[in-house]
């Protein structure tokens, strides 16, 4: 079986095409149980967003800020497995017929074997990996099973990274390029800072096919607009995770990322 690249490539054309960016969401798998995050993916789907990332829960995960730590801890504790990732994006697939794409560092995946992980990802339905540690000159085996594989290969930038770094990355990547919108690890701010949109307008400078979509530190309606207007999708990760953190319970903790989602969808049209 493929998996879903193209169907990654179609969504976020189809945002373009009416005019404004996509909506990512970020969730771990196995937060606060596998169940319980599966049902918070198919609510953010439900809220509105366009595409989800569901991170596979690692001990050491460098780029994430104390939120999304908490909740890895939380998954890794519950007994979490690259199985239940897999089942994850199945079932979220299966429900939303909507990209699914998991976010994880690159030592699980080495531990675990690129053809086993890449065959499983697609058979699941997955439609790609963002791989925020994986050098680009590295990655020659990785991009090799992801293509055959029909899977998209998502790799981030920074605004340190420099112009003939960019064109490096963005030739290798596809689906679309990660952009951080600032030095530092992930988590919600009071503002996205001005570093993302000169970020945008240099990696669309390298390769102008491949979107651009902008994460850490958007959390609320008014960041999602303003990012919105220069970026092909906004991603939010830490907004959700504290959201299920701090829930009296798993219902609430659905309901409340939901509601995000949907306020959110409406930022990203503009509606700030």
């Amino acid at each position: 079986m493929s998996g879903n690249v193209q169907l990654l490539t179609d969504t976020l054309a189809g945002a373009r095409a009416e005019g404004r960016s996509a909506l990512i969401a970020y969730l771990p798998a196995g937060f606060p149980t596998v169940d319980g995050g599966i049902e918070a993916i198919k609510a953010v789907f439900d809220g509105g967003a366009d595409i989800v990332e569901v991170g596979l829960p690692h001990s050491d995960p460098v780029l994430d800020g104390p939120v999304i730590q908490t909740a890895d801890d939380v998954a890794l504790r519950g007994g979490v497995r690259i199985a239940d990732v897999m089942r994850t994006v199945r079932e979220a697939f299966e429900a939303t017929g909507k990209p699914v794409l998991v976010m994880t560092y690159w030592n699980p995946i080495d531990r675990y074997g690129v053809e086993r992980f890449t065959a499983e990802l697609a058979e699941a339905g997955g439609a790609g990996c963002i791989l925020p540690d994986l050098p680009v000159q590295e990655a020659a085996l990785w991009r090799e099973h992801a293509e055959k594989h029909g899977l998209g290969t998502v790799f981030v930038v920074a605004p340190s990274s420099k112009d003939e770094r960019l064109t490096e990355i963005t030739a290798a990547g596809s689906g679309f390029v990660y952009a951080a919108s600032l030095m530092g690890v992930t988590g919600t701010r009071e503002s996205v800072g001005t570093q993302a949109k000169d970020l945008v307008r240099r990696t669309r400078a390298a390769r102008a096919d491949l979107p651009v979509c902008v994460g850490l530190g958007v959390s609320n309606r008014a960041q999602a607009a303003e990012v919105a207007g220069f970026a092909d999708g906004v991603i939010v990760g830490s907004a959700f995770v504290k959201l299920m953190l701090d829930a009296p319970d798993d219902a609430a903790g659905v309901e409340a990322v939901r509601e995000l989602a949907g306020d959110l969808a409406k930022g990203v049209r503009g509606q700030a």
